[in-house]
């Protein structure tokens, strides 16, 4: 039973020691890398001033548009959702699930749905 938890422990140790060794920007790379794999349950919310006018649920990450000569990064974003047509932050059977775009201008607070 001892060897098993040997061979557990250095099996959790390997990633973490490689882990430390990488730069801060390289660890949010990887933990972004790992949420896109995963998904993630994201609420997008478009304000106009202090008011919510848009909300999309169930989205699962935000993309940066690219340059298709340059491949550059272009100024906005997109994804796919639900629209909360009735912003009670609930998918309901009526609503379906859009594409989006939004500029890097634009008044947005993304956030892990807390439900």
């Amino acid at each position: 039973m001892k060897k098993s938890w040997k061979i557990s422990a250095a099996a959790l140790a390997l990633p973490v020691m490689l882990l430390a060794g990488c730069t801060q920007e390289q660890q949010n790379k990887i933990s972004r890398d790992i949420q896109n794999w995963t998904g993630t349950n994201g609420v997008l919310e478009v304000y106009a001033g202090d008011k919510v006018v848009r909300r999309f649920l169930k989205v699962d990450k935000l993309s940066t548009a690219l340059g298709t000569d340059d491949g550059k990064p272009r100024n906005y974003r997109y994804g796919y959702g639900v629209m909360d047509e009735n912003l009670n932050m609930q998918a309901d059977p009526t609503e379906k699930k859009v594409y989006f775009e939004f500029s890097d201008y634009s008044n947005v607070v993304f956030f892990e749905n807390p439900h």
